[in-house]
């Protein structure tokens, strides 16, 4: 495929979009002060050194104590970060897992810095260059594969793809005999796909008991397949189904802070008991006994010191070489022997070797996966599934500008579009029959069923109106997002008004403001979020609080309908909604979800709990 393709440039353009943004975002320079990025949350400094050690690819990794309390709600596994002292050349790392005041960091670097243990170290989000690197030559690569050339130009072509197949009289022998029909016509497209299935998953309907049960019959047909998504969390859940099946799975990519129950089945894990580790443990004992002896000559050293300590650094560099050796001589092996092989698409680009094709890709969420970081993976293999729901959140963009172009788009909502070969869950599982309605009826044609067990016997559904209750909006103390003290009253109220348990809930906002407020008002055993980081997960009872309440009927975030309809449907039994109906009751969404409240007997006043 020519590089001049429109559309190719298009994402390109996008991409450095996306750099400058982070770039500008990120920077510490006079515009960018260390005190303005540490009250953004966008740096954590000074931090305390608790442990050094080389990790498994041989790279630095540095434990770390914050000897203060501080917003880290933007330090998310997997980010890119730089580690920083003053007056000292930055290393950029990986932030491998963050814990409240405790954290781990990967440096990308032959060794530690001289001032690690210095006063005055810190880490700061950095742009994530690595992955941008990658999603352009993958996009620059197009060309070279049949396969995804051929993909690209369906998906992407002026008339829609009639990719839908007629289904063969063979009938599959389900391992879980608890499918329903939909369940089982969306496993049957899995097994029976000669090019692109998409399997449609609105909350709560199975679409990973449907995505295990197609992995199984893959593997039946003597398939070797591929698992993906655009996080870790997605493909460890993936990854505890099959090894609850029993299926003999390899999990690649950042693993160190995997799930307990994962981390047996990646590479660190199958190898930590291997003849091949007790080698490499041997071999990485010596490199640090070598590493120690030449950083005796680090300062103030002549010629033949100098001399010496390149002559042991160089040993040592021998020596992490035929680490590297033993280590891709037994990941060759594991992979060879596993059936499936799960990763980011990232770890994925990482460890497969150029020219390994698998014959089914199932990428998870795909919904949350922006097109570029798709074609990582495509040529890949020979046959793709597409899993995940484009009515929920879309993927998250740094650029509004590249956002605007439509960068936020994802590889589901292009092939959605595009091709006729989708298959619906239309059965959920998780919430009583008038929390899905709503939802139902509005994004997905009413056609989202709910089972007899689940079937209302009572009102597990209400909106509390604050018209009128003077319960105004206002800015957090930082300025960068809004509050609600007067819907943190209400919430308490619920809880004392209805004899909730605390363990039971989750409060959950569109807006930071609300929920950094909330974290400071209500103790821990309330479950805490806000609604994007929430997306994904359910609670038997959930309180919404929507902010929003002006005079000019502004509703911000809240006319992003995908980011409510993640909120709506993450109650079991029970879901409170609070919000001021003068200020959202000009916008058409807001109008019919107050129609729906008034007609499930919903609708309540705030006054009734005063």
């Amino acid at each position: 495929m020519e590089q001049t393709n429109p559309h190719i440039q298009h994402l390109l353009i996008c991409i450095d979009l996306e750099i400058k943004e982070q770039e500008k975002k990120y920077k510490l320079d006079q515009q960018h002060s260390l005190k303005s990025l540490k009250s953004e949350g966008l740096a954590l400094h000074p931090l305390r050194v608790i442990r050094k050690v080389f990790g498994y690819a041989d790279y630095p990794e540095i434990s770390f104590k914050l000897p203060f309390p501080t917003d880290v709600s933007n330090f998310k596994d997997g980010a890119a970060i730089e580690c920083f002292c003053e007056g000292e050349e930055p290393v950029k790392g990986i932030l491998m897992h963050m814990d409240g005041a405790k954290g781990d960091f990967r440096l990308f670097a032959p060794d530690f810095p001289d001032w690690i243990e210095d006063d005055g170290v810190g880490i700061k989000l950095s742009p994530d260059h690595r992955t941008n690197e990658v999603m352009r030559n993958a996009l620059k690569s197009l060309g070279d594969s049949n396969g995804s050339n051929f993909l690209f130009q369906k998906i992407h072509s002026e008339d829609k793809w009639n990719n839908q197949h007629s289904f063969s009289e063979t009938k599959l022998s389900f391992t879980n005999e608890k499918l329903n029909e939909s369940q089982k016509i969306a496993v049957k497209s899995i097994v029976e796909n000669e090019n692109l299935t998409i399997i449609h998953g609105p909350p709560g309907t199975g679409k990973t008991t449907t995505l295990l049960e197609g992995i199984l019959q893959l593997i039946k047909k003597g398939e070797k397949v591929l698992v993906s998504a655009p996080s870790n969390t997605a493909v460890d859940n993936i990854a505890r189904g099959l090894i609850d099946l029993n299926v003999n799975i390899l999990r690649v990519g950042n693993t160190t802070k995997v799930d307990e129950t994962v981390f047996p089945y990646t590479t660190e894990g199958k190898m930590s008991e291997s003849k091949q580790q007790k080698e490499i443990k041997k071999l990485k004992i010596r490199a640090e006994e070598l590493r120690k002896m030449a950083n005796q000559y680090k300062r103030n050293f002549g010629r033949d010191e100098r001399e010496q300590r390149n002559l042991l650094l160089k040993e040592v560099k021998n020596i992490r070489k035929e680490i590297r050796d033993l280590r891709n001589y037994y990941e060759d092996l594991l992979f060879d022997q596993a059936k499936v092989i799960l990763g980011t698409p990232i770890g994925l680009n990482d460890f497969v070797t150029k020219g390994q094709l698998f014959d089914t890709l199932i990428l998870d969420e795909a919904g949350q996966c922006i097109e570029p970081l798709a074609w990582v993976l495509f040529p890949l293999a020979s046959r793709w599934v597409l899993a995940g729901d484009h009515l929920q959140l879309p993927p998250l963009v740094f650029s509004d500008e590249a956002a605007k172009l439509g960068f936020n788009k994802s590889i589901l909502e292009y092939c959605f579009n595009n091709t006729t070969n989708v298959h619906f869950l239309n059965t959920q599982y998780r919430m009583r029959k008038s929390i899905a309605d709503f939802s139902s009826n509005y994004f997905y044609k009413g056609e989202l069923c709910t089972p007899e067990h689940l079937q209302d016997n009572g009102i597990h559904i209400s909106f509390f109106d604050t018209a009128g209750a003077g319960y105004e909006e206002e800015k957090g103390g930082d300025g960068s997002s809004l509050m609600n003290r007067g819907e943190l009253d209400m919430v308490q109220k619920i809880i004392d008004s209805e004899k909730l348990e605390m363990n039971s809930i989750a409060f959950i906002s569109p807006y930071s403001g609300q929920v950094g407020l909330a974290k400071s008002t209500f103790s821990k055993e309330l479950l805490i979020s806000t609604i994007d980081s929430f997306q994904g997960q359910e609670k038997e009872v959930v309180i919404i609080s929507l902010v929003r309440s002006n005079d000019e009927s502004k509703i911000g975030f809240l006319s992003d309908y995908r980011r409510m309809n993640v909120a709506l449907t993450r109650a079991k039994e029970q879901l409170f909604v609070i919000g001021d109906s003068s200020t959202i009751g000009n916008d058409p969404f807001y109008v019919q979800f107050l129609e729906y409240m008034e007609k499930v007997n919903g609708y309540r006043s705030v006054w009734e709990l005063e």
